[in-house]
């Protein structure tokens, strides 16, 4: 292992892709890819902060914060840390391999044996994400993480999208309380058609497909993926002369939330440094509101499902797939991502494609 960013991590390698998670959280990053061009690209954010500079009562989701990781249940629960113990707790070793790393936790918040695979394959610029879940009981929201990183990236260019979805809202309640230190420019419980037209809390509307925007706000949107729309969903972003995307299958991952981070948070350890980051996190979960609220089921009437039910004897298995792509100068945004046998073409929004090989049924 390698101390990264502060935290003892493990590093997966392969031709085009350098990849580290932390020993404490299952934290994913820096994740490093080699585009066709040659050129390098990081696009997983790493907090403003080392661990060593927050306070040790902070939870480990907070200290180590980077990347991707694993939220079971998501959002905040009674006798457990946030996110879960999946995203604080100590990963265990246990295989490794040319192409894969292996890590496995017993969860004592959830009473789950998790076990989280990272693979890589030659010459694919994409990560293979992979947790099984057993011996719960129960009913459990839960949900991936990713945060990129535009801090490099001008004002209101990077581009996000998705698939076809049936229903979006701002969060509804206070997601930033100015008595915390927190502040907002959404107009909370405020629904939408597009993220092109999202309501701003001193009226009028903004873009949220096009960021970094709206200094000194922390805002939280909800998508519901439309399940008729394919075999699978996704969720795109434009960055600076490449894509990142992620796919999954939605009747796992029924929806997505963009956590648009830029500086709206000044209580620690965010200090207002929290800056140009969105979090595309794929979800089965009411918002990030917790596991409590998630099984009350408060979107049953939409027909999205905010919590699933494990059985003991059963193991779940939930699978997303990472990867970039190089794009031509004024692809623009992602319309379309669709699969053919081993690989899978992106389409932008004035006709470019772009192609790349991927196993994207590994999600289904």
């Amino acid at each position: 292992m390698m101390n990264i960013h502060g935290a003892s991590s493990h590093l997966l390698v392969s031709d085009v892709v350098e990849l580290a998670v932390t020993a404490e959280g299952g934290h994913m990053a820096p994740v490093s890819f080699q585009l066709a061009d040659g050129r390098r690209v990081s696009p997983y954010a790493l907090a403003p902060w080392l661990p060593e500079e927050v306070d040790m009562d902070t939870p480990v989701l907070l200290r180590e914060l980077r990347g991707d990781f694993f939220c079971f249940p998501f959002g905040a629960q009674a006798d457990g840390p946030p996110h879960g113990e999946t995203a604080n707790g100590a990963w265990e070793l246990v295989e490794r391999s040319s192409g894969a790393l292996v890590l496995g936790m017993d969860a004592q918040d959830t009473g789950a044996r998790v076990v989280k695979t990272l693979s890589l394959r030659p010459g694919q610029t994409a990560v293979y994400i992979e947790h099984e879940i057993s011996g719960a009981n129960g009913s459990f929201s839960y949900g991936t993480h990713p945060v990129l990183d535009f801090s490099g990236v001008a004002e209101r260019e990077a581009r996000i999208s998705t698939s076809p979805v049936v229903w979006g809202s701002v969060y509804p309640g206070v997601f930033s309380d100015p008595n915390d230190g927190a502040f907002g420019a959404l107009l909370p419980g405020a629904t939408f058609e597009s993220l092109e037209a999202v309501a701003l809390s001193s009226g009028g509307a903004t873009d949220v497909s096009r960021y970094p925007a709206r200094a000194g706000s922390d805002d939280l949107v909800m998508l519901v993926n439309d399940p008729a729309h394919g075999p699978f969903a996704w969720t795109a972003a434009l960055v600076d002369g490449y894509v990142w995307f992620s796919l999954k299958n939605p009747r796992d991952f029924p929806a997505t939330l963009l956590w648009l981070s830029n500086g709206g948070r000044l209580a620690p350890p965010w200090h207002g440094r929290h800056r140009c980051r969105v979090g595309l996190e794929e979800v089965c979960s009411h918002f990030s509101d917790g596991v409590e609220t998630s099984r009350r089921n408060l979107l049953a009437d939409r027909g999205l499902a905010t919590c699933r039910e494990f059985k003991p004897d059963e193991t779940v298995r939930l699978a997303v797939i990472h990867a970039v792509v190089g794009v031509p100068s004024g692809f623009g945004r992602v319309l379309s991502i669709t699969g053919a046998p081993g690989r899978v073409t992106l389409e932008g929004e004035f006709g470019a494609e772009v192609q790349l090989p991927l196993d994207w049924e590994f999600v289904l």
